[in-house]
């Protein structure tokens, strides 16, 4: 018995120190990727690395990793939300009525974000009071949110959006986009969050199983409504960035955008299989995503092939991450 509990602790050891050289590993290969791809992008397109379009990619990437974010939150709890873009696009919508109305900066961050919220909590209440998957569950009301979206709409443009309100998204800050600062608080904040709070250990504690953390005392439903909630929350904030970059409300804003949301956080570490994920990775992997796109625009490279290729990344991280867990 002393020999075999010898080996087993052996190999317990073994299988640690291959989480660990694999986290390190991926850790450190995703900065060493992303620049990589501009090194080899500038060689074959030197106006990849000129200001404007430096400046046109960090305002891209902002709003994307804004929602991936709040996505990331979600997986980390074993979750998905598909409802992302379409709350994004609804709050394209809904904020820019509002601004031509003559409702103030303000009150429409207020409203906006508060329906997001909204949002997040019917997600909330449908996957854990009535007990359906999270990917139905999101896929519903992302139908829902894209309709109500069209409804409000009617499918038109709503411009004349206040010129005040898109200073927001289209200025520079010593020739860094206010979008970038705003990102960067985002980012800190939600680091913290998820980092050193007793609800972000939840959110780790309930993607490893839900059922382990409920015996150990964790409130898995408002810890599970806490994260479609800031999901809703974050992506709401995306829907009023993009109309102040815009400048005008559109109606299809954020179409895909749920994908490219999982494909960020994903790439960036977040595991669908739960109790994995972080903000900084989440941002490199909206980089990685943003960088694709941009470059396929400068090199004329049909955006069709710019999406298999992201389909098929995401596919081969999905893979690998299977692989950890399978050697777990």
């Amino acid at each position: 018995m002393g020999e075999k509990s010898m080996i087993v602790k052996q190999e317990n050891v073994r299988i640690k120190k291959f989480k660990l050289n694999y986290k390190l590993i991926f850790s450190l290969s995703l900065p060493l990727i992303l620049l990589l791809m501009w090194f080899v992008i500038t060689i074959i397109e030197p106006k990849f690395m000129t200001f404007n379009n430096i400046s046109n990619l960090g305002r891209q990437t902002a709003i994307i990793a804004i929602v991936a974010i709040g996505q990331t939150y979600v997986i980390i709890t074993k979750g998905i939300d598909l409802s992302v873009g379409s709350t994004l696009g609804l709050s394209c919508i809904v904020s820019a009525l509002l601004l031509v109305s003559g409702v103030s900066i303000f009150m429409t961050f207020v409203i906006v974000l508060v329906m997001g919220l909204l949002i997040g909590l019917l997600n909330g209440f449908i996957i854990y009071d009535m007990k359906i998957t999270p990917f139905i569950a999101t896929l519903g009301t992302m139908t829902i949110v894209r309709g109500a979206t069209l409804l409000v709409s009617e499918g038109k443009i709503v411009s004349g959006v206040p010129r005040e309100f898109t200073k927001i998204a289209n200025s520079d800050i010593f020739g860094i986009p206010y979008l970038i600062f705003i990102l960067v608080v985002i980012a800190v904040i939600f680091m913290v969050i998820l980092r050193y709070t007793v609800f972000g250990r939840n959110l780790f504690a309930i993607g490893s199983s839900d059922e382990a953390a409920r015996l150990s005392g964790v409130s898995v439903r408002t810890t599970t409504y806490g994260a479609y909630i800031i999901s809703g929350m974050l992506s709401a904030l995306a829907g009023l960035l993009m109309t102040s970059r815009l400048a005008s409300g559109v109606p299809t804003a954020g179409t895909s955008y749920e994908l490219d949301a999982i494909a960020s956080s994903v790439i960036g570490g977040a595991s669908l299989f739960g109790a994995q994920g972080s903000v900084i990775g989440t941002i490199i992997g909206s980089l990685i995503m943003s960088t694709l796109r941009n470059a396929g625009n400068l090199l004329g490279i049909e955006p069709f092939w710019l999406q298999i290729a992201i389909g098929a990344l995401l596919i081969i991280v999905v893979f690998f991450d299977q692989i950890q867990k399978k050697r777990g």
